[in-house]
C-alpha cells in the first residue's frame, strides 16, 4: 500500500463518518436549541391531568430557583447599603441595582408560585371528571334534616 493510496483510504473513511454524526448534531441541536419554543407549546396544548401536573411541578421549581437568587441578591443589597458614598452618588448606585434585582427575583417567585397553584388546581379532576359512582357516593353522604320525608 503506497501512501497515496493510505492517504485516499483515509479520505474515503473521513467522508463516509462524516455525514451521519454531522445528521446525529443537526438532530440533537434542533432538539435542544428551543427549549422555550417547546415549553410553550406544552402549555398551549396541556389538557390532561399530568401535563397540568407537570406544569406545577415546573413552576414549583421556578419558584424556588427564583427564591434562592432573591436570597443571594439581598445579601449583596444588605451589603451594599453599608457602603453608602452619599447623597450626590451617580444614580444608579450599586445599592439602588441590587435592591431592584431582589425585587425582581421576588416578583418573579410570586408569578411562578401563583402559575404553580394555578395548574396544580387544573390537575385536580372536577366533580365534572369524576364517574357517576363517585358523584352520587358525594351526594349520598348529605344528612337529611329529621323530620321530612319526600313522598313521590
Amino acid at each position: 500500500m503506497t501512501v497515496k493510496d493510505f492517504i485516499a483510504v483515509c479520505v474515503l473513511s473521513a467522508t463516509l463518518v462524516s455525514p451521519g454524526s454531522a445528521q446525529v448534531a443537526a438532530n440533537s441541536a434542533k432538539n435542544d436549541e428551543h427549549p422555550a419554543r417547546n415549553f410553550d407549546r406544552l402549555v398551549r396544548d396541556a389538557h390532561t391531568p399530568k401535563q397540568y401536573q407537570a406544569l406545577g411541578n415546573y413552576y414549583d421549581r421556578q419558584q424556588k430557583q427564583f427564591m434562592q437568587q432573591a436570597a443571594e441578591a439581598k445579601v449583596k443589597w444588605e451589603q451594599r447599603s453599608q457602603n453608602t458614598v452619599g447623597v450626590l452618588a451617580k444614580y444608579p448606585r450599586p445599592v439602588d441595582s441590587a435592591k431592584y434585582l431582589y425585587e425582581y427575583y421576588v416578583r418573579k417567585a410570586a408569578e411562578a408560585g401563583s402559575l404553580a397553584q394555578k395548574y396544580r388546581q387544573l390537575a385536580e379532576p372536577s366533580d365534572a371528571e369524576l364517574p357517576q359512582k363517585q358523584i352520587y357516593a358525594k351526594s349520598d353522604s348529605v344528612e337529611q334534616p329529621a323530620g321530612e320525608r319526600f313522598t313521590l
